[in-house]
């Protein structure tokens, strides 16, 4: 099985210096669902994971996290790919949870859930908490430069053998 990781805001959309509270907000990057459709079209499983902290804050509830959800499945659906699974941590920093990025949490759940060693699985993300995660558990750290990107890859720290791309279309483009 061929399997992808994407973090969500700043990789699929626009990323928000606050929270995405509404439907309305969440708005895909230019070329991020023609890209998920190239992956599944090369039959990859496709994953999102993505902090969700807004939750545990009180900024928005589960009805309005999972609207969200569903209106990115349905664009996502429209442009002829598909997301197999969402993996969301909805805590606070302040709970000091196992499944917050950058903790493993939500990546140990993919491996086991779909029964795979994710070493040299791709995971896509715009910051260096999606890209810890991945260089822990084996996988191939990808930074795009959406999103905080820029920012991140201005920092420097990244994991060893991260891979550095414009956006998540390029980085598909490579890939297939």
């Amino acid at each position: 099985m061929k399997l992808i990781i994407l973090d969500r805001d700043g990789v699929i959309n626009y990323g928000s210096p606050q929270v995405i509270k509404h439907p309305k907000a969440w708005k895909p990057l230019p070329g991020s669902l023609e890209a998920i459709a190239r992956l599944v079209q090369a039959d990859y499983r496709v994953v999102v994971v993505t902090n969700q902290s807004g939750v545990g804050r009180g900024l928005l509830d589960m009805f309005t996290l999972n609207t969200i959800h569903d209106k990115m499945h349905k664009m996502v659906t429209q442009a002829a790919g598909r997301i197999d699974a969402i993996f969301y941590c909805p805590h606070s920093e302040a709970a000091n949870c196992t499944c917050r990025k950058p903790k493993t949490g939500m990546l140990e759940a993919i491996a086991m859930r779909y029964n795979v060693n994710l070493h040299g699985v791709p995971m896509v993300g715009d910051s260096l908490r999606d890209l810890e995660p991945a260089a822990k558990m084996g996988a191939q750290p990808i930074l795009v430069l959406t999103g905080k990107g820029a920012k991140t890859q201005a920092k420097g720290g990244l994991p060893e053998g991260t891979l550095i791309y414009r956006d998540l279309a390029e980085f598909v483009s490579t890939l297939i």
